[in-house]
């Protein structure tokens, strides 16, 4: 097929879809009027139906018919040539000089724009749909794969049934989970460099965590123990000597106390015997014998004690032989010792905490490089829509894009009056060189009689075909032809 050129339709023949029996015009300008019903959106309609396959009603073909069928044909030999059927398959055929067209609904696709199609309606649409419809005009061939090239993966919170530009601006939208995600990730990197803070302000500086945590106190606890427990002897050492000599007196006292408690029992009883000899000279000879054993038990128990002392005295020294070479040395200072151990347990408590903000740090450093990641897939969507529109084939003059808003001439199309936007739909219908020719303008009684006839004016000066419907009061369908 040789280089496409711009065209215009030559003929149009409707039979059997959506209200009409029967239509057939060729290429000239027409309004058609009527009122409600007669078939005047049905043209319309049937000319979109060929051009697009699609259609907002219902039902297609006529009431009480099995097809209905579209015709079109150009001056550069397109023929394009819809039929729907209700009781099998629909029939395409778009063909070129005869011969059949490859992909058909690209090609088609490629020769109008849907503001060529519903200038009006365009004029009624919230400003999200006409801003919509404007991008879906840029020509950029992608696919989700151009997405996950671009930005590692295919974002799951993005609707894709839209224009690329819309797809990027909600990418890096302020609602989109790359910007959302890396505000709780910043937020959390801010929770955790105040913990890292609250932490160092306890730990010593220069703190060495490997030094600490192979370090023990216990070898100075047991030097520090055993050091005490020699201070302890030396001490009792050096007390049990020095009493020595009390304790001898104390042991002497308590033998001569017995003794002479024994000595004044011994001569109460002499006494006693006297008398007894004096009451009771009977037993005189009796209590001689006992008397005369007394002096041997007197130097029996004295023997006695004397052995009880000579054994406290012997235990006693034994014990203190114990401790006699304790005696002459000086107890040892553990202050130094004590501060190490101290020191070191210190120290030692810190390990946990510090490892805690070490890991804390590491995870600042790894949330830090996915707020990096995130800001650059942010950047990155933010900067593509102005490399695609160097790339890309603008079908209207002027347009720019700012975060995702098409603008033109640097105005949102919501700035824009009615006039304007009529202008736009005209504009983009002849931006197209290859494309198709023509506005469908259904509903003009919507316009000013003013705006009507600068409409129709401009397309015949721009060499627009245009084919208008107005509503009226009269009951059957008339055709001008302007």
């Amino acid at each position: 097929m040789g280089e496409r050129e711009a065209m215009k339709i030559t003929k149009i023949r409707i039979r059997n879809l959506f209200g009409i029996s029967e239509y057939e015009a060729d290429g000239a300008n027409r309004e058609l009027t009527g009122r409600n019903g007669v078939g005047k959106s049905s043209v319309i309609d049937a000319i979109k139906y060929a051009l697009s396959n699609k259609s907002d009603r219902k039902y297609i073909v006529r009431n009480g018919e099995t097809e209905g069928e579209v015709l079109i044909e150009t001056d550069t030999g397109l023929r394009i040539n819809r039929k729907a059927r209700t009781n099998q398959v629909d029939y395409k055929s778009v063909k070129q000089d005869g011969r059949e067209v490859g992909s058909p609904e690209a090609f088609l696709r490629e020769i109008f724009t849907e503001l060529q199609l519903n200038p009006v309606e365009f004029l009624e649409m919230s400003e999200k749909q006409q801003n919509a419809i404007i991008l879906d005009m840029i020509e950029y061939p992608w696919d989700v794969m151009k997405i996950k090239e671009w930005f590692g993966e295919i974002p799951a919170w993005v609707n894709y049934d839209q224009n690329i530009l819309s797809v990027l601006n909600d990418i890096q939208s302020e609602k989109g989970e790359y910007f959302t995600h890396r505000q709780d990730v910043n937020r959390d990197i801010r929770n955790k460099r105040a913990f890292i803070e609250e932490i160092a302000a306890t730990i010593p500086e220069g703190y060495n965590l490997h030094m600490w945590e192979s370090a023990s106190a216990g070898e100075l606890y047991q030097q520090i123990e055993r050091i005490r427990k020699n201070n302890e002897l030396i001490q009792t050492a050096k007390n049990l000597l020095e009493s020595r000599d009390n304790k001898v007196r104390k042991y002497e006292a308590d033998r001569e106390i017995k003794k002479a408690a024994l000595a004044t029992e011994i001569g109460n009883r002499r006494a006693q015997i006297d008398k007894d000899i004096a009451r009771m000279q009977e037993q005189i000879a009796a209590l001689a014998t006992e008397k005369s054993g007394l002096a041997e038990r007197l130097a029996d128990k004295s023997a006695l004690y004397d052995k009880e002392y000579e054994a406290s005295v012997s235990k006693y020294d034994a014990e203190i032989e114990a401790y006699r070479e304790y005696r002459d040395r000086e107890p040892q200072d553990v202050t130094d010792l004590v501060v190490q151990a101290a020191e070191i347990e210190k120290m030692k408590s810190h390990i946990n905490e510090y490892r805690r903000m070490l890991s804390l740090q590491s995870d600042v450093e790894d949330l830090s490089e996915e707020a990096e990641e995130l800001t650059r897939k942010i950047e990155k969507a933010r900067t593509l829509p102005g490399e695609i529109l160097q790339e890309c084939k603008i079908p209207i003059a002027g347009l720019t894009v700012k975060d995702g808003v098409p603008l033109i001439n640097g105005l949102p199309v919501s700035n824009l009056s009615d006039g304007e936007k009529l202008d736009l739909c005209i504009d983009v219908a002849i931006q197209n060189p290859k494309g198709l020719r023509i506005i469908l303008i259904d509903g003009v009684e919507k316009l000013s009689t003013e705006w009507k006839n600068r409409l129709y004016d401009k397309c015949r000066e721009k060499g627009l075909q245009f084919i208008a419907t107005r509503t009226t009061d009269d009951a059957e369908m008339t055709v001008y032809e302007l």
